[in-house]
C-alpha cells in the first residue's frame, strides 16, 4: 500500500479482525503507549469490533496529559511576568494549571504566543531582543529533536534572551513503571511508531524479556491498529514475548541517529515527574549544563511551586489504564472540553478528550454499537 487512504480500507480491517478472532482463544489485555493510537481506536470503534476476549487499555501516552501540575504553573508563573513574551504549542493553552491556564494570563495580560514550531520562537526572540523569550518544551520522544535543535541554534547564534522550559519524557521508563505496578494487568504493548522512528527499538527487547510482554511497534492508521493488535496477540497465543516492527514504512531498528545525536548533545536523561502517576526515574531529559543558560527554570527560578489538583479529578487513574474515562464521576458533567477538570480533557490527544468528542458515554460498550471503520 502507497496512500494513505489504503490503510483505513475497510474490507481489509474486517479481515484483520476476522483472523483476531480466529487467534484468540482467551482474554488478554493490551496498552497501546500513544494518545494518536487511542483516538484512532476510538474514534473508528475499534475497540468495540474485537472479540470480546481482547481488551485494549489507554495508557500514559498524551504528552500534554503527563505534563507535571508543577510545570504547568511553572508556565504561568513567567508567562505572567511583563518582560516576557511566551510560546507555546496551541494544545497546551488550555491545560489547567492550580488556579488558571495560559489563555486566562494571555487574557490578563501576558504576552502568550502560539508558535507552530520552536524555531519560530528563536525568530521572535531574535525580533525581540529587549524580551525574554520562553518555548514550553514538552513531549515524548518525537518533540524533544525539533526543541533540542533550537536550543542548539540559540547558543550557536549567540540568542541570550531565548529560553526553553521544559519538561520531556520517554517511553520505555514508563512502560518499566507500568510492568512494577502492583496493579498493572497489561499483557502486551503496542509501541508508538513515531517514537520509534526517531529512537529506534533498542531499548525495548530487554523490557519485553523481563517482563516476557510483546512489545508490537505500530501505526495510527486503522489498519495499522488492527495490525498490531494482530501480531501481538499471535505471540501471547505462542507463549511468545519479543518486539515487532508492524511500522516498517516509517520505523528502522536504530531510529533516526541525527536526530539521536542532537538529544545526547542538548539534553540529559533525569528522573522526571508525570502528572496523575508521580515521578519516574530516568523517565525524562533536561537541558545539559551545557545548556544551562537557555534553562527558563533556572532563568526565573520557579523551582518548588506548590500544587494542587482538583479533588473530583481520575486523570491519574485513565493515565494508568486503571479506569476508562467514562468510569470517573466528573467525566461528561463537571469535566468537560470547555471547563475540564484535567489535561485528559483537553488535550487533542487526551483519552477523556476522545471519549467525549465521539461520545463514548456509555459504561457498557457493545460492538453493535461501533462506529464502522471507515
Amino acid at each position: 500500500m502507497k496512500y494513505l487512504d489504503e490503510f483505513q480500507n475497510p474490507e481489509l480491517a474486517r479481515r484483520l479482525l476476522g483472523e483476531i478472532r480466529a487467534t484468540v482463544t482467551r482474554p488478554w489485555a493490551l496498552m497501546e503507549v500513544c494518545g494518536g493510537q487511542t483516538h484512532t481506536i476510538i474514534r473508528h470503534g475499534i475497540d468495540q469490533l474485537l472479540p470480546e476476549e481482547v481488551e485494549l487499555i489507554h495508557g500514559p501516552g498524551c504528552p500534554v496529559c503527563v505534563t507535571p501540575l508543577a510545570v504547568i504553573d511553572q508556565a504561568l508563573e513567567i508567562a505572567a511576568r511583563p518582560e516576557v513574551i511566551f510560546c507555546s504549542f496551541g494544545d497546551m493553552l488550555r491545560v489547567p494549571g492550580t488556579d488558571r491556564d495560559l489563555f486566562r494570563v494571555r487574557g490578563e495580560g501576558g504576552d502568550v504566543r502560539v508558535v507552530y514550531s520552536p524555531l519560530d520562537a528563536l525568530k521572535i526572540a531574535q525580533q525581540n531582543p529587549h524580551r525574554e523569550v520562553v518555548f514550553f518544551g514538552i513531549g515524548f520522544e518525537t518533540t524533544a529533536p525539533p526543541n533540542a535543535m533550537t536550543v542548539y541554534q540559540a547558543r550557536k547564534l549567540g540568542i541570550r534572551n531565548f529560553s526553553m522550559l521544559v519538561s520531556h519524557v520517554r517511553v520505555p521508563p514508563a512502560i518499566e513503571a507500568i510492568m512494577t505496578s502492583s496493579s498493572c494487568r497489561v499483557q502486551g504493548f503496542l509501541a508508538a511508531g513515531h517514537v520509534c522512528s526517531v529512537m529506534g527499538t533498542d531499548e525495548y527487547p530487554a523490557l519485553a524479556d523481563r517482563f516476557r510482554v510483546p512489545i508490537v511497534v505500530t501505526g495510527f492508521e486503522p489498519l495499522d491498529i488492527l495490525e498490531g493488535i494482530r501480531r501481538t496477540v499471535r505471540q501471547l497465543e505462542r507463549g511468545e514475548h519479543t518486539v515487532e516492527n508492524a511500522y516498517p514504512r516509517a520505523v528502522r531498528p536504530d531510529g533516526n541517529p541525527a536526530a539521536r545525536a542532537m538529544l545526547a548533545d542538548v539534553f540529559e536523561v533525569t528522573d522526571r515527574s508525570w502528572r496523575g502517576i508521580g515521578t519516574i526515574p530516568a523517565s525524562g531529559w533536561r537541558l545539559s549544563d551545557r545548556y544551562r543558560d537557555h534553562d527558563a527554570e533556572h532563568r526565573f527560578s520557579v523551582g518548588g511551586i506548590t500544587t494542587r489538583e482538583p479533588a473530583a479529578c481520575r486523570s491519574g487513574e485513565v493515565l494508568q489504564g486503571l479506569i476508562k474515562p467514562h468510569e470517573c464521576q466528573a467525566f461528561g458533567t463537571t469535566c468537560t472540553p470547555r471547563t475540564p477538570l484535567g489535561a485528559t480533557m483537553v488535550s487533542s490527544e487526551g483519552a477523556c478528550a476522545a471519549y467525549y468528542l465521539y461520545r463514548r458515554l456509555g459504561s457498557t460498550p457493545t460492538p453493535l454499537e461501533a462506529t464502522p471503520v471507515v
